[in-house]
């Protein structure tokens, strides 16, 4: 309403924050109130940033005061009326730019106000759910994509094969058909999916958890490369027993043993419980600084390219944008988004290459002759020097390229499919 006293300014006696879009605002209650218009004394302001308004024009024509009382203090905001124009401000005149440009502001709150309530109470576990979601599904999607590379790979580890990837392909496809390039894929995927879900989840958590220790806005190289290392350890010690059941189910002899169900209970028959867990110390050694180098290599490449004069104009065009499909919200978009993850994905496949030749030539082993991690890699040297140790890397590289690029990529889409705060 208007101000009896002052005919050239309205009063308004409710209004929200989400009509304001106010980020950080700061007042002094002891001296009676803030103002932000450019009349207002200046001592009353502590802080006011460049995007605390929702334009440069209205920030200079509102003033907030903070009154005391009895009841505790209360907020009115005044708004200046300059001239005979109301600059947007209409009473009773329908929708004007300033009416659109608040409503924009109050969606933003919303979202926010959106995320806040998501991240409480149960929420959370919901929010912890979808994110495991989106690493599972991922995983799904790009192992069944790439399981004919891993068939060939495995060959090459497992098998022990000496010929020419070509001779490899005929003999699978003449004697299994197009199926036995997906042989023990299911497995696969029930491995890699819980795998790649924690894989995924831990990774941030313990990113997020450094960056509350050290107290900076954005992750060092350093924190990137222990979160992946310890988020590789955690996925690989409570996923490994499906891995070394796979190795077994695909190892020679490994048909006769019935499926998964009956490759389980003959290794639990024979070998024990811990027969599962064949592997862990390899295993573990190999994934911490596999998970260091593909987790820390993408976030590098994703952190120098949104701090990239191109990457700050996508940002602010994301933010600017409404309705965006879930493509158009990937931050590096779709492209950059495959291309590094590919490149993430090779560093760490070529970096801890030897140490998943000796695991799974510790998983194959039995009771009567199980070796020493660092025996059975002597072993593999003497028999078949240095090259031994990257065995089936070419095909293991052919797998991973493509792999690790979908993985990235569906996991980034499903985040913003799935809303994952």
């Amino acid at each position: 309403m208007v101000n009896p006293s002052d005919p050239g300014r309205v009063r308004v006696s409710s209004l929200s924050s989400s009509d304001l879009c106010l980020n950080s605002i700061g007042f002094n209650g002891s001296d009676g109130g803030l103002f932000l218009e450019d009349s207002g004394p200046r001592s009353y302001v502590s802080l006011i940033g460049n995007q605390g308004l929702c334009s440069e024009s209205r920030r200079r024509r509102i003033g907030l005061e903070v009154r005391g009382g009895t009841g505790g203090r209360f907020l009115s905001v005044t708004v200046s009326i300059n001239g005979g124009g109301n600059e947007g401000f209409e009473e009773d005149s329908g929708e004007t730019a300033a009416d659109s440009e608040m409503q924009v502001c109050r969606r933003r709150v919303e979202k926010v106000e959106e995320k806040k309530k998501v991240l409480s109470g149960g929420g959370a576990a919901l929010n912890t759910t979808k994110h495991l979601w989106a690493g599972a599904v991922a995983a799904a999607v790009s192992r069944t994509f790439v399981a004919p590379l891993e068939r060939l790979k495995l060959e090459y580890i497992v098998r022990g094969e000496k010929r020419h990837l070509l001779e490899v392909i005929k003999t699978i496809a003449a004697t299994q058909g197009i199926k036995g390039f997906w042989k023990g894929n299911f497995v696969n995927i029930l491995r890699t999916a819980p795998f790649k879900a924690i894989n995924f989840y831990s990774y941030e958590k313990y990113r997020d958890h450094l960056l509350k220790l050290t107290g900076n806005e954005e992750a060092t190289n350093l924190e990137r490369f222990v979160a992946g290392a310890a988020a590789g350890i955690t996925a690989t010690v409570l996923c490994i027993p499906m891995d070394t059941i796979r190795t077994v189910m695909v190892a020679p002899g490994g048909e006769a043993l019935g499926g998964l169900i009956g490759t389980f209970g003959h290794m639990i028959r024979t070998e024990g419980f811990f027969s599962l867990y064949k592997g862990l110390v390899p295993s573990i050694i190999s994934m911490a600084p596999s998970g260091a180098v593909f987790y820390g290599v993408y976030d590098i490449l994703k952190s120098a390219y949104l701090h990239s004069p191109e990457g700050r104009k996508r940002l602010q065009n994301m933010k600017q944008g409404e309705d965006l499909n879930a493509l158009d919200q990937l931050e590096l978009g779709t492209v950059r988004t495959l291309i590094y993850g590919a490149i993430a994905g090779a560093c760490a496949e070529a970096a801890t290459y030897p140490f998943e030749v000796v695991r799974r030539q510790l998983q194959m082993q039995v009771r009567a002759t199980k070796m020493s991690a660092l025996a059975t890699s002597l072993k593999i040297v003497e028999q078949g020097g240095i090259p031994a140790l990257y065995a089936g890397l070419t095909p293991s590289l052919l797998q991973v390229l493509p792999s690790a690029a979908i993985s990235y990529f569906i996991y980034e889409f499903m985040k913003i499919v799935l809303k994952v705060e």
